[in-house]
């Protein structure tokens, strides 16, 4: 079997990041640590790349991306256009599917630091990593408080909620109600449901259905919160929880819009091409992976940047409201 990076760190007993300084002679270390990575790669045997070799001392212009679900239509088109105009600009991308696992997210992330990528956009997240702090490459985050120096670019999301609340009203709806996942981070996407009870009133209610859950789970969760709050309107986070809702409120024999409204999130082009009918606040997804882009390559030049870029929100009128 062929030793890795990693069986060398565990070997040696430091990071993948101190093998890495190590192969390439940067920053400083102490000999003993020196010694025992070498130590540790003559007894695996171990050899670096010649990849790794020849970009030793040059730019590899990589870019890590770390999304907690690619499969998700809505982080599946943000990447599409991410890779588009990075390599649009020279770069190639390393993507991560961290999907919601602390462990995957971590051992990712020391990885691309391992490799030495010139940037790393994350929209990944878990409680209790601290890591990104410790990351040299610049880092810029979409829709996730990663750490205090790190900038975050996402679209309205306080508005977006408003918005969704201000249709329903519209529309007629008296007790209108929000669905959305189990994230307990301060991120913006939470600004979602603030926004939405700031409309409201903090009595409206506000439903969570924990995001790793099988889709025949989630939709038993829907149908319960539909017979429990009768609510003649929803608001969900994300378009596929509005699709799963009009799933479940069809078998329980209510017509949308007729007996339930809804208002989705995110305005994807899976969404326009299939679900057309549904209502839904619309993120600029091709402009934000620009700005996500253009940041990244501010960070990379060591110019100033940001903390907050935030873009207007817009939505689709279909026949759900």
């Amino acid at each position: 079997m062929v030793a890795k990076l990693t069986d060398v760190a565990q070997l040696a007993g430091v990071s993948p990041t101190t093998v890495s300084r190590v192969i390439n002679k940067k920053g400083y270390l102490s000999q003993k640590t020196i010694d025992n990575v070498h130590q540790a790669m003559r007894e695996l045997g171990y050899k670096p790349n010649n990849l790794a070799r020849s970009l030793q001392g040059k730019s590899p212009q990589l870019v890590g991306l770390i999304f907690p679900n690619i499969s998700n239509i809505f982080f599946a088109q943000l990447i599409e256009h991410l890779e588009i105009q990075l390599f649009e600009k020279g770069y190639k991308t390393i993507i991560c599917n961290s999907q919601h696992n602390p462990v995957k997210e971590k051992e990712y992330l020391e990885m691309l630091a391992a490799n030495q990528v010139d940037g790393i956009i994350s929209s990944s997240h878990n409680l209790g990593i601290e890591d990104y702090e410790k990351v040299e490459a610049p880092i810029v985050a979409f829709d996730r408080n990663l750490a205090p120096h790190i900038p975050i670019v996402s679209s309205d999301n306080f508005e977006g909620g408003k918005l969704a609340a201000q249709l329903l009203k519209k529309a007629g709806c008296k007790h209108p109600i929000m669905i959305t996942g189990n994230d307990n981070s301060n991120s913006p996407t939470g600004l979602r449901q603030l926004g939405f009870t700031y409309e409201l009133g903090k009595e409206t209610p506000v439903c969570r259905i924990p995001r790793e859950l099988s889709t025949l789970r989630r939709e038993m969760e829907i149908r319960s919160i539909i017979a429990k709050e009768k609510p003649d309107g929803i608001f969900t986070s994300d378009d596929l929880t509005a699709i799963q809702v009009i799933k479940v409120a069809q078998q329980m024999g209510k017509q949308i819009p007729e007996n339930l409204k809804l208002v989705g999130y995110d305005g994807t082009d899976f969404i326009e091409q299939y679900y057309p009918q549904l209502t839904t606040i619309k993120q600029p997804i091709e402009d934000l992976s620009s700005l996500i882009v253009d940041v990244l390559i501010k960070k990379i030049a060591k110019e100033e940047t940001s903390r907050d870029y935030i873009l207007p929100i817009s939505y689709s009128s279909g026949n759900t409201i």
